[in-house]
C-alpha cells in the first residue's frame, strides 16, 4: 500500500483540484489528458494510503467529502509553498542569503531598527529577517557562536573574536535617574556611593551564557535584576529602585514627569557603542548583510538608533505610586 507521502504530490493535489473545479471525473479526465480509469485509480490510491474517501461517488456530480475538501484547502496552501519555495531559491541564487540574524541591545532604538526592517522589506528581498535582544556581552556571544550576523549595540571592543568586525555607532552618555516619589529624589547634594549603598539598584542582566559582566555596581547592595533595559525603566518609573540609565533612554520619561535625573559624585560615564559582524569564512558577503552595513554608515541612522526612544505603552499608563 502506497504512503501518504507517496501520493500527495503536487500533480495529484492539482489533480484533486481538476476533479472538484469540473464536477466529474470523466471531465477532469479530459481537462488533464488521462485516461477517466486511470484517473480513477489514482485517486483510489491516494484514498487508500489516508485511509479517507474523497469523493463522494454515489451522484453524478462528483463532491468533495469533509475529508476531501480538508485536502483540497491544504492542497492549494502547499501548491503555493511550492511555488514560493522555488521563486526563493531562484532568488537565493543570486545572492541573496536565506536568513539573516539580528541581535540588538536595549539601547538601540526599537522605532528606528523597525524603520531598517520595513526599507528591507520593500526590497522585496528573499532573505527572512530574525531579530534577537540581548544586553551586555550576549550580542558579541551570538556573533562568536554563529547563531547572529550582526550585532546592533555592542558596548565592549572585543577585538579577541577571530574574524570580528567592529565599527563606531558613536557614544551614549549615563544619567541617574529615580522616580520622583523616590527618597533618592529629594536628595539636594550630589549623591555619593554611601547614599547610593543605601537603597535598591536596579540592573540589567547579561544575556550572554558563559562571560557575563556588570556595570556600576557597589559591593554589598541590594539589587533587583531585570532581563531589558526597558524593564529597568519600567521598573524605576514605578519607584521600585534607582539606577543609570542612557541619557537618550531617559529623557522621553524625565519630560513626562515619570523620572527625574540627580547628580552623583562618581565621574561621569560615557561608552562607546559599536555594531559588529563576522567576517566571512570563504567568498564575499550575502547581498542582506551587505545592505544593512550600507544603511549603518549613515550617520543620521547611526544617531536615530542611539537616541530615538519613546515612552513605553506601560509608563504612558501610569506607574503606582509608593
Amino acid at each position: 500500500m502506497p504512503s501518504p507521502r507517496d501520493v500527495l504530490t503536487p500533480d495529484s493535489l492539482a489533480m484533486l483540484q481538476a476533479i472538484a473545479d469540473t464536477g466529474s471525473f470523466a471531465a477532469a479526465a479530459r481537462q488533464l489528458h488521462l485516461v477517466p480509469s486511470a484517473l480513477t485509480y489514482r485517486v483510489r490510491q491516494m484514498e487508500e494510503a489516508l485511509d479517507v474517501l474523497l469523493f463522494d461517488r454515489s451522484t453524478r456530480q462528483a463532491q468533495a467529502t469533509e475529508a476531501g475538501q480538508a485536502l483540497l484547502t491544504e492542497g492549494i496552501r502547499l501548491l503555493q509553498d511550492i511555488d514560493a519555495v522555488a521563486h526563493r531559491v531562484r532568488r537565493v541564487a543570486t545572492g541573496w542569503e536565506p536568513e539573516l540574524t539580528l541581535v540588538a541591545d536595549g539601547v538601540i532604538s526599537q522605532a528606528t531598527l523597525f524603520d531598517l526592517v520595513e526599507a528591507f522589506y520593500a526590497l522585496k528581498s528573499p532573505t527572512r529577517i530574525k531579530l534577537g535582544m540581548g544586553t551586555l556581552t550576549g550580542p558579541v556571544e551570538l556573533l562568536s557562536t554563529g547563531r547572529a550576523d550582526l550585532a546592533l549595540g555592542v558596548g565592549s571592543n572585543s577585538t579577541s573574536v577571530p574574524g570580528l568586525q567592529l565599527e563606531d555607532l558613536g557614544d551614549i552618555t549615563f544619567v541617574f535617574a529615580v522616580a520622583p516619589f523616590h527618597p533618592l529624589a529629594q536628595v539636594e547634594q550630589p549623591i555619593t556611593d554611601e547614599l547610593l549603598l543605601e537603597h535598591r539598584l536596579i540592573v540589567v542582566a547579561d544575556s550572554a551564557q558563559r562571560e557575563r559582566t556588570s556595570i556600576g555596581l557597589l559591593g554589598g547592595q541590594d539589587t533587583f535584576t531585570v532581563d531589558t533595559v526597558q524593564a529597568k525603566i519600567d521598573a524605576q518609573v514605578r519607584g521600585l529602585g534607582c539606577g543609570f540609565l542612557p541619557e537618550s533612554m531617559a529623557r522621553p520619561y524625565v519630560e513626562a514627569g515619570l523620572l527625574v535625573t540627580q547628580p552623583v559624585t562618581r565621574p561621569t560615564r560615557q561608552l562607546r557603542m559599536r555594531y559588529a559582524w563576522k567576517k566571512p569564512s570563504s567568498g564575499g558577503l550575502g547581498k542582506a548583510l551587505h545592505w544593512w552595513l550600507t544603511q549603518l554608515q549613515s550617520p543620521v541612522t547611526q544617531k536615530a538608533l542611539l537616541n530615538d526612544h519613546r515612552l513605553s505603552p506601560t509608563a504612558v499608563a501610569g506607574p503606582a505610586q509608593a
